[in-house]
């Protein structure tokens, strides 16, 4: 792992203003972690000697984004870069942020106050790598260490904890064993947290290529203040022909089995997540779970709120969730079924979530149920081509057309639209304007009709 970083043009002409006004200045923290690790760096944070005031007169263009702890952001053509004095935080009183910061000359007390040592590294060109706490070593060696006492990391930001599994879930790293001690100590310290960071630090860890090591969050008891609805599926076994793993276990698997999407994921850690509260077992000693996706659904959508998605994709994850166990389509008639509950779009994220689904069961009876779900896709690419009228919007007529041939406006159009659309799912070639109106007209015969006709 070498010490040398090629960085920008631009992060080159802030080092060098800086030094030439005669201030110290470095690259700091994840820029410089993940530039000795291969990649490329989503943002180049500069921490510097200069107080915010001497940073902004030495650039034309600054912003105060973050004035009241020292974070001075500088644009330099297209791009904005955010410089930092060196500081010390004071007290943490809400155990997320300092009350107060003081600035500091020294960059050791500045990188000392810092999380992880992976992130408390810094590096200008003409000197080389500034590593005071092994973190190149623990860079080498898959390590997720805190710099000092872990114990006063974690008193100071309690947030910190899910922050050092998301860092191992993402880089595949080992916590140490002191850090992860005192995660075990601090982890009631979570309930002062917010629900949308912890939410944030979860779907970084969900989206990570090990979302798998969301068992972490459970064993550290982490999760006990996160969504304690999931501490329950870590012991519960199922017992069942399909099944070879714990409900928690599964749920693992099936996150690991589909791709890094944020909806696809969230949906694989809650889609069972009520088989606990409705776990029985029978005379033979076999697990069953009946009712247990409404349950998982009624408690997605409490987690969900809580949490503070937003409601567009609580609604597609919660629908997933409904779906999730449901009997693939083997007929077109069945595929537009489908497809009029969930919507033609959202589909191959139900196929997604299914197979994913499968492939966390019992490998046994995987090959079998893979083929049907491969035919399933097949047959949804040959429905879809058809352009399916399966909403209602697609019909042929509408609610002003009934209204033209005497619907009073209301509960009867509805009804009438909807009976219409059955008839269209069942037989799509009779989607023509001129077919459903005469349907239309002989469906005010009916007695559920009529007596909204007066």
């Amino acid at each position: 792992m070498s010490d040398w970083i090629n960085i920008p043009k631009n992060v080159h002409i802030l080092l060098n203003s800086l030094h030439a006004a005669g201030y110290e200045a470095y690259i700091v923290g994840g820029c410089v972690r993940d530039c000795l690790m291969g990649y490329k760096p989503k943002d180049w944070d500069i921490t510097t000697s200069a107080k915010p005031d001497q940073v902004k007169a030495i650039f034309r263009k600054t912003y105060d984004t973050g004035i009241a702890h020292g974070t001075v952001s500088v644009r330099l053509g297209e791009d904005v870069y955010e410089v930092t004095t060196y500081r010390v935080d004071g007290k943490y009183s809400d155990f997320r942020r300092p009350d107060e910061v003081s600035f500091t000359t020294s960059l050791r007390e500045d990188l000392k106050r810092r999380d992880f040592t992976i992130n408390a590294m810094a590096y200008d060109p003409k000197i080389g790598l500034i590593d005071y706490f092994q973190g190149k070593q623990d860079l080498s060696e898959g390590r997720v260490r805190c710099v000092g006492d872990a114990r006063e990391r974690f008193q100071e930001d309690a947030l910190r904890m899910l922050r050092a599994l998301r860092f191992a879930a993402k880089l595949d790293f080992s916590i140490e064993a002191k850090t992860y001690e005192a995660m075990e100590e601090k982890a009631p310290l979570l309930a002062n947290i917010s629900q949308e960071r912890i939410c944030d630090e979860l779907t970084k860890l969900l989206l990570s290529d090990n979302p798998w090591r969301m068992r972490d969050v459970v064993e550290t008891g982490l999760m006990a203040y996160c969504i304690p609805e999931f501490v329950p599926c870590a012991s519960m076994p199922q017992r069942h022909p399909y099944h070879i793993f714990t409900v928690a276990e599964h749920t693992y698997a099936s996150m690991q089995a589909v791709e890094a999407d944020r909806i696809l994921r969230w949906t694989m850690f809650l889609h069972d997540i009520g088989k606990p509260p409705t776990h029985s077992e029978d005379e033979n000693g076999c697990d069953h779970f009946y009712g247990h996706v409404k349950q998982s659904v009624a408690m997605a959508d409490t987690i969900l709120r809580r949490l503070r998605f937003d409601n567009a994709s609580r609604e597609k994850i919660l629908t997933l969730i409904a779906y999730h166990d449901c009997e693939l389509p083997d007929t077109e008639l069945s595929m537009r079924k489908l497809l009029n509950k969930i919507g033609i779009p959202l589909f191959p994220d139900l196929w997604k979530v299914q197979v994913a689904d499968m492939r966390a069961q019992n490998p046994t009876l995987l090959e079998e149920r893979l083929e049907k779900a491969e035919a399933t896709m097949e047959l949804y690419q040959r429905v879809r081509n058809q352009n399916p009228c399966v909403c209602l919007e697609d019909l042929a007529v509408n609610g002003w057309d009934l209204i033209a041939m005497g619907y009073p406006p209301g509960k009867a159009v509805g009804l009438v639209l909807r009976q219409l659309l059955e008839v269209v799912i069942e037989c799509p070639e009779l989607n023509q304007r001129g077919i459903l109106l005469e349907t239309a007209e002989k469906l005010k015969k009916k007695p559920e009709i009529q007596i909204y006709l007066g």
